[in-house]
C-alpha cells in the first residue's frame, strides 16, 4: 500500500476490543429499555386515573401514556449506534481481516 508520495502507510491493527457487541446483547438492551418505557407509560396511565389532580397535570400524564408507546417502539427497533454500515470488497482491503458482519463467534 503506497500513498501519493510513495511512502508506506502503517497497516491498521484491529483488536478484539474493537469488535461490536453481539446481536443478542443488542436485542437484550433494547428489550430492557422498551420494558422500562412501557412501565413508565403504565404508571402515567394509573396516575392520570387515580390521583385527584387538576386537569393540566392530568393531561401531562395522559400525554405520557399516549406518546410513550410510539417513542418506545422507535427506540426498540433501532439498532445500536455503533453498528457500521456494511462494507464492500475493495482491492486494497487486507484479506486477513475478519469482516465486520462476522465478528461474533458462532455466526
Amino acid at each position: 500500500m503506497k500513498d501519493v508520495k510513495g511512502w508506506r502507510r502503517k497497516p491498521v491493527v484491529h483488536q478484539v476490543t474493537d469488535a461490536q457487541a453481539s446481536l443478542t446483547d443488542d436485542i437484550g438492551r433494547r428489550e430492557k429499555r422498551y420494558l422500562v418505557q412501557m412501565g413508565i407509560r403504565t404508571l402515567c396511565l394509573i396516575l392520570a386515573v387515580v390521583l385527584p389532580l387538576p386537569w393540566p397535570y392530568r393531561l401531562l400524564f395522559i400525554a405520557g401514556a399516549i406518546f410513550l408507546p410510539y417513542i418506545a417502539v422507535i427506540g426498540a427497533n433501532e439498532r445500536g449506534n455503533d453498528v457500521p454500515p456494511p462494507t464492500f470488497h475493495t482491492p486494497e482491503a487486507n484479506q486477513s481481516e475478519i469482516p465486520r458482519h462476522r465478528r461474533e463467534i458462532g455466526s
